[in-house]
């Protein structure tokens, strides 16, 4: 009698303790699937409780007395799906999951894995999918009657709930029939364990087979000099080239005068029409070079800009996955008509066993790409290495701190008085300086900002010129989802930090051949913005060209482009908005931006893309009566002539901007290699000149991919035939004019 009381206690005691010290058995006794055995019905008995409808192909079905779940396929390829999410206790990190499941009548449809298949997806308690996800647990045949399945997985952090998704997954035919579901936790160490061995054992297999299959690739560079077998397309096998196999619809083999070659052939608009190959990399390998020749024509890229001709370039690790930074893919826009040859250059990953090699017509409207003499071989990383660390170092140097305005530093107002340009005070203020480009081809380009900071503060500029697009200040691009915010953004900055520290800003509305109403609606946008804004000018249209003095100042019919043509550069869209419309005229650009108030001088290029300033001379003026005045433009380059006729009669009476001037070492192509002199002679005749004749300027480019470059690198390194000329006559060197041209 008085040994019960004793006893019952210190088994209380001893139960609580073992259940304290066994949390994973107590998990383990919880079930997280309810109504796991499907025989509790819903409120109108039609469903089993607490488990979601599927929208077709599914019941709830009863045999002897017991209950299940039925999927069947309506129809040949319907997905058929039951969808329910089982909330997971915090700290749960494995799971069993284990069922009974009777398939009858399955015939798979078109793919491999269009069978019966229990998928699993983690979401986290904000429904954003985790990784990694377990393997489905999928069946391709009839099962002999019911059967039990089961199994084990490891629960990634942050997991909320498990979505629990059986199906016919678009199969022929089938019903696939579920019951006892049944969801636990489980000890994790033994699956953690299991895993761990599991990727030893499938590294170790990886890592052999990627020794077998580099080896390989050495020995075909050895034999052949090329990672790529038979590139020529000239060996063959039958009437196939040997390597390469059959091949048929948009990629085919093209044969002209015994020269064979892959013609890649757009055969939908904004269809994808692409090569696939694959090429394992010799151990060792730093970088790679893959040479070509292609030939582009009846080019017309798709609605993005990137849709155009491209050989598309990824990495494989030993795994089979693709690695990250993979090279840009070299591209093309236009017909070349004629085959060309190119090279790309790039390093490798160090993990990387594969180049995944994919030439591609990117959902072009149409086009043809043909391609020959391919070859894929080691290059020296040395000049890429260097590259890199350069692209770095560029990248800490671009960060400018954003400032407050301050005021106190802005220049003074600007106005035109007679030829010269003065402050508020009446001193006369010279203009030089350059161009920031880059905002007039990538609305996300910050660079400009970093350019605008470094030619003030190192490069003695007291005026930069940004060259702006009125299409991005509307954020009209492929590349803006913003209506335009962060590029006016962008260029706020630019204005406050270059008048913070004393110096003006020309925003250059960098648009072709006639002013038309749009550009004047631009103008009285941005005008209010920068309303009587002391340290803004607007350059109203970048180089008008291929009109008449008349059609200049008071508008007219723009016709088809006749006579030398220097937009090249432009692509066939751009050239064709350029003809065929009823331009407003350079007045009615003045008047657009007087109309706001604002009284900022306004700078008018002149014709020949803005290498003719005579017809001002000659009655063409502009009127200004409500304004600070109007300056007038001037772009001249290496192959100019006629300094003093184009300028000089104008210059006498008003100030000239000299918005554009330059010359490179590389001669441009669209313009006769003989009409283009020597940088070396030119460029210190040029800048005489303007010091001779008190000439406003802004060099073109301080950009070192925009000819003529003034820089060699985004280190703003001057080149020696152009920047360091320039940068000289900023810091006040006097140029000799030895001659005109």
């Amino acid at each position: 009698m008085l040994l019960r009381p004793l006893i019952a206690p210190a088994l209380i005691v001893f139960f609580l303790i073992f259940a304290a010290a066994s949390p994973l058995l107590a998990a383990a006794e919880a079930e997280l699937a309810p109504n796991g055995n499907l025989e509790t019905p819903n409120a109108d008995s039609t469903w089993p409780a607490d488990w979601g409808q599927v929208k077709s192909g599914g019941s709830w079905e009863s045999e002897a007395g017991n209950h299940f779940i039925r999927l069947k396929s309506p129809e040949p390829g319907q997905m058929v799906m039951m969808y329910q999410e089982l909330k997971l206790p915090p700290g749960t990190e494995a799971l069993r999951l284990s069922w009974k499941q009777r398939v009858s009548d399955l015939k798979k449809g078109k793919n491999s894995w269009f069978d019966a298949r229990i998928m699993l997806e983690f979401v986290d308690d904000q429904h954003q999918k985790l990784k990694p996800a377990p393997k489905p647990a999928a069946t391709g045949k009839d099962t002999d009657g019911w059967e039990e399945r089961q199994v084990e997985f490891l629960v990634p952090p942050g997991a909320y709930w498990l979505q629990f998704m059986p199906a016919l997954f678009q199969v022929e035919s089938g019903t696939f029939d579920l019951d006892d579901i049944s969801l636990q936790s489980v000890d994790p160490a033994p699956l953690r364990e299991e895993m761990d061995q599991r990727n030893k054992e499938r590294l170790a297999k990886q890592t052999a087979d990627a020794a077998k299959r580099r080896a390989k690739a050495q020995k075909t560079l050895d034999e052949t000099g090329s990672l790529i077998l038979n590139g020529s397309f000239e060996e063959k096998k039958g009437d196939l080239p040997l390597h390469w196999g059959k091949m048929s619809g948009a990629v085919r083999w093209e044969s002209e005068a015994d020269n064979t070659f892959l013609r890649i052939e757009s055969q939908e608009p904004g269809k994808l029409a692409m090569l696939y190959r694959t090429y394992d990399i010799p151990e060792g390998t730093q970088a790679l070079e893959l040479i070509w020749k292609q030939r582009i024509s009846n080019l017309k890229t798709g609605e993005m800009p990137w849709f155009d001709a491209r050989i598309m370039l990824e990495f494989q690790g030993i795994d089979g996955k693709k690695l990250s930074g993979k090279p840009a893919p070299p591209y093309t826009s236009r017909n070349s008509n004629d085959w060309v040859e190119k090279s790309k250059t790039f390093l490798v990953p160090e993990d990387a066993l594969t180049l995944i090699v994919m030439p591609s017509l990117f959902q072009v409207k149409s086009g043809t790409l043909d391609l020959d003499d391919i070859a894929l071989r080691p290059a020296d990383p040395t000049p890429l290495f260097a590259a890199a660390k350069l692209r770095e170092e560029e990248a800490q140097m671009r960060n400018v701190p954003v400032e407050e305005p301050n005021r106190a530093k802005w220049p003074k107002m600007l106005k035109v008085v007679g030829n010269r340009v003065q402050d508020t005070d009446g001193n006369d203020v010279w203009l030089q300086g350059v161009n920031a480009g880059g905002l007039e081809t990538l609305p996300q380009d910050k660079q400009p900002i970093k350019s605008a900071v470094v030619a003030i503060d190192e490069w003695h500029a007291n005026c930069v010129r940004v060259p702006i697009k009125d299409e991005f200040w509307y954020g009209k691009s492929p590349y803006q989802k913003d209506g335009g915010k962060e590029y006016r953004e962008t260029i706020d900055r630019i204005v406050n930090l270059a008048a913070n520290r004393g110096a003006y800003v020309v925003l250059d509305l960098h648009r072709y051949r006639a002013p038309k109403q749009e550009h004047a609606d631009f103008w009285k946008d941005c005008a209010k913005v920068y309303k009587n804004h002391p340290a803004v000018l607007f350059d109203l249209l970048n180089e008008p060209h291929g009109i008449s003095w008349e059609v200049w100042r008071n508008g007219g019919f723009v016709g088809t482009k006749n006579g030398n043509d220097e937009s090249a550069f432009l692509d066939d869209a751009e050239k064709k908005a350029n003809q065929g419309f009823e331009s407003i005229g350079m007045q009615a650009m003045v008047d657009a931006v007087r109309s706001t108030g604002a009284k900022n001088i306004v700078i008018a290029g002149g014709v020949f893309w803005c290498n003719d300033l005579t017809g001002i001379a000659e009655g063409y003026a502009l009127e200004d009566p409500s304004g600070n005045g109007i300056m007038y433009s001037w772009h001249t380059y290496n192959w100019h002539t006629d300094w003093e006729k184009k300028v000089l009669p104008t210059a006498a009476k008003h100030p000239i901007f000299l918005g554009e001037v330059g010359a490179d070492i590389n001669k441009m192509d669209f313009i006769p290699a003989a009409d283009q002199e020597s940088p070396y002679t030119w460029v210190p005749d040029m800048l005489g000149f303007i010091q001779k004749h008190h000439i406003h300027w802004t060099g073109w480019c301080f950009h070192p991919r925009a000819t003529p470059v003034m820089i060699s690198d985004w280190k703003y390194t001057p080149t020696p035939f152009w920047g360091k000329f320039a940068k000289e006559a900023l810091e006040g060197k006097q140029f000799e004019l030895k001659r005109t041209r």
